[in-house]
């Protein structure tokens, strides 16, 4: 395995805002990077959107002219496969489909050198099943970043049942050169992040459709009583309708449908109906020019309520992610935390209202609705029946 330094070229396939976005994290940290597009169109916009960025940053005094000249340089605009020959990783960032990543690393083995280390950076794709393409698998990895690349601090690592422990650490002490918040997940649906963050949506989606609370009300109740940055609806708007409806069907097959993950209709209709959010103009808020949105109902009761539903579903979540080994504890709460913002880790948060609180809410509503969807955590189960707590010296471990 080669060893990865600041002197190694770096590869990105795909020119759309995430391979843009990690080039430019890997341009800016000294490497020679080839951004790789078969349409010569998305290059020059990737290439014009990269220069419009360094302007910025230059006119914000955050760096120099020289040193932003410098940067876009080491970037070159590749549009044939062979131009990533050479390269020490190379790292994929092309639409989120399985075969589609599969055709693309049987191709990528006939270019790339023996030593080169290839990665995924799917959200929520078996990183084994792409692997399983190569005829040397032992070197393929996930890389998942966050949007916007530069800005988010935290990188997924995701190794295969077939990764050698080389590539792994190989690929980890790079990411962390680059000055990112890595942890290490374990190849399941959704990793961490988009595992553990699939209630924030669906159960707030669920509040919405039982009429408890509007969609502005959740989105206060979130973000002024839980100190959230961004309310459910307005990331799903942020984010995309189509992108997160996907993530969360894909979630759910890959789970062999646990209705935990089960997606909302009320999603899937907006996604039918073009509502995707921010970039077509109108989602679960209407973003047209003059435009006004309904207010919240500043209810401190009804929000409490709000908020502690979702909160319990995310807590639940994040425990059984920790029983099944997905992470660490701290990988876990590091994830949450500096990859999607949340206000404080989930396992603090438990500790906080405490775990028999939280237990006893997740039963309540096993019991109301009789649905798997509210099941307790075996793990949340044993700690409050051994009276622990997660930040306590004996944690159960498995």
């Amino acid at each position: 395995m080669s060893k990865l330094d600041k002197g190694s070229k770096i590869a990105v396939i795909g020119s759309g805002s995430m391979g843009a976005g990690i080039a430019q994290v890997a341009a800016t940290a000294g490497h020679k990077v080839c951004l790789f597009d078969n349409h010569s169109e998305a290059l020059d916009a990737a290439s014009g959107k990269l220069t419009k960025i360094f302007n910025r940053l230059v006119e914000k005094e955050r760096i120099t002219r020289s040193e932003a000249d410098s940067i876009l340089a080491r970037i070159e605009f590749c549009q044939n496969l062979e131009d990533l020959a050479g390269s020490d990783l190379i790292v994929e960032a092309i639409v989120e489909d399985l075969e589609a990543k599969r055709n693309l690393f049987s191709h990528l083995e006939l270019i790339a050198d023996d030593n080169t280390i290839l990665a995924t950076n799917t959200s929520s794709l078996s990183i084994a099943k792409i692997a399983s393409a190569c005829s040397k698998p032992h070197r393929v990895l996930g890389i998942h970043f966050f949007n916007p690349a530069p800005l988010m601090p935290l990188v997924e690592i995701i190794p295969a049942v077939q990764t050698s422990g080389d590539a792994l650490v190989e690929a980890r002490n790079l990411i962390d050169s680059w000055g990112k918040v890595t942890v290490i997940a374990k190849d399941t649906p959704g990793f961490i992040v988009n595992r553990v963050a699939r209630p924030f949506y669906g159960e707030a989606l669920r509040i919405l459709e039982e009429g408890i609370a509007d969609v502005p009300t959740i989105d206060w109740a979130v973000k002024e009583l839980g100190g959230f940055r961004m309310g459910p609806f307005e990331l799903m708007d942020y984010i995309g309708n189509d992108i997160n409806y996907v993530v969360t069907e894909t979630v759910l097959q890959e789970f062999f449908y646990d209705p935990r993950y089960r997606p909302s209709f009320t999603q899937k209709r907006m996604m039918e109906a073009g509502w995707l959010g921010r970039k077509t103009g109108k989602g679960y808020y209407d973003y047209s020019e003059g435009a006004v949105n309904p207010k919240p109902t500043e209810d401190k009761e009804l929000g409490q309520k709000v908020l502690h539903r979702i909160l319990v579903m995310l807590i639940n979540e994040a425990a059984d992610a920790l029983y099944l080994n997905i992470s660490t504890r701290e990988g876990i709460e590091l994830a949450m935390t500096r990859g999607v913002n949340y206000p404080k880790g989930l396992f603090q948060w438990a500790d906080e209202l405490g775990l028999e609180n939280v237990l006893s809410q997740l039963e309540t509503l096993q019991k109301l609705y009789a649905e798997d969807r509210y099941r307790p955590s075996v793990l949340l189960k044993k700690m409050v029946k051994e009276k622990k707590t997660f930040y306590s010296e004996n944690l159960i471990e498995n």
